[in-house]
This record gives structure tokens, C-alpha cells and sequence, in this order.
């Protein structure tokens, strides 16, 4: 193999974070995982499956970075956070459902969206209140 990763192999790569974040998302819904940890774990999976990035994508260079350094750095954290036999099975069942295609929760990107509308919200009331005041 070349210094340079084939394609296949990137495909694998993501095929296997998008399995793993899909895990994520299954041990958040485990009760056997601590609260503090479903909501790292929730955080995580949020973000990564967002429509709306820390820095948007069509940004060349660093429109990609938060999706290939804070995505795997905030799962590597989470997974550390989540008791191995939950994760384990989490895995299985994750690796099962995705046999099918990419599962999709709607109420899951409901969510996700209308908390970034209610942060976009917030941002700008605190803008315009710093305008106000000047």
C-alpha cells in the first residue's frame, strides 16, 4: 500500500465512526449507563449527526475539521465514560440495525434542530442588546 490511504479505506473508516456514533446513540437510551454520561454521549451524537456544524462544511479546509477531530475525540471520551459490556452490546445491535441502512429518528433531528434555533436565538438577542446598549 502507498503512503497515501485508498479510498476503501476511508470508506471503511467512516462506515465504522458512523457505527460506533450509532452505538453511542443506543447506550444513551441504556439504563444502565449514568446520567452524566448519557449526556456527553447525547451531546456527542447530536453534533455528529447535526445538520448544522461548529464550522460550516462548504468553509474549504476547516469547513471538515470539527468533523475529523471533535467527532472522534468527543466519542473516544464517551466510550470511556460507558461500561464496556453496554457498549459491547450496543455494538451489536448498532452493527445489526445498520445491516439495513441508516436508521433514521426523526424526533432525534427535531431535537437537534430546534435546540441550534434556540441558540442562533439567543445569540442574537445578545447582540442586539450589546447594539442597544452602546
Amino acid at each position: 500500500m502507498s503512503k497515501f490511504r485508498t479510498v476503501e479505506h476511508w470508506k471503511h473508516q467512516v462506515k465504522q465512526l458512523s457505527a460506533e456514533t450509532y452505538a453511542l446513540y443506543l447506550a444513551c437510551r441504556d439504563p444502565r449507563v449514568p446520567w452524566y454520561s448519557k449526556a456527553f454521549a447525547a451531546l456527542v451524537v447530536g453534533y455528529a449527526f447535526s445538520p448544522i456544524d461548529l464550522i460550516p462544511d462548504f468553509i474549504p479546509i476547516f469547513g471538515y475539521l470539527d468533523d475529523l477531530i471533535l467527532v472522534p475525540i468527543g466519542i473516544t471520551i464517551a466510550l470511556k465514560m460507558i461500561p464496556d459490556e453496554v457498549m459491547e452490546e450496543c455494538r451489536v445491535n448498532a452493527r445489526e440495525a445498520l445491516r439495513d441502512g441508516m436508521p433514521t429518528n426523526w424526533a432525534a433531528a427535531i431535537v437537534i434542530v430546534v435546540i441550534w434555533l434556540l441558540l442562533v436565538t439567543i445569540f442574537i438577542l445578545f447582540i442586539l442588546r450589546r447594539i442597544n446598549a452602546s
